[in-house]
């Protein structure tokens, strides 16, 4: 069910999935590698996530096509967390997340050019 629970403003995992559009079987997966924990469970055992746990989903599905680990995602998570945080640490992760970017720009570049020349064929 995807029933929002509103005396405490949570959700099912259904509806994360479908506010994220990621699967149950991803969000589940995170869960379960602990970059995602629960918020609570239901006394049927059923996960509930809260509205920061669905901010915390998004960063990690912007952090997934930039290729970082899980336990890359989990430091980032911590550090972006904590008040803390080493700026170092999260420069390097900067830095390397505009490279993959880079990358991804020329690579879609040089799939627009194939496109373009599969259409202009006759």
């Amino acid at each position: 069910m995807t029933a929002k629970t509103s005396s405490t403003n949570t959700m099912h995992i259904g509806e994360l999935a479908e506010r994220t559009g990621l699967s149950l079987r991803t969000i589940r997966h995170y869960d379960d590698v602990g970059l995602l924990p629960a918020t609570a469970r239901t006394h049927g055992g059923f996960r509930v996530f809260s509205e920061d746990d669905f901010e915390r989903l998004m960063v990690i599905k912007q952090m997934k096509p930039l290729g970082f680990s899980l336990e890359e995602m989990a430091e980032i998570l911590a550090l972006l967390a904590s008040d803390n945080a080493e700026n170092g640490a999260l420069t390097g992760f900067l830095e390397r997340a505009m490279q993959q970017r880079a990358k991804m720009a020329r690579n879609l570049a040089q799939a627009d050019e194939f496109i373009k020349r599969l259409s202009e064929r006759p």
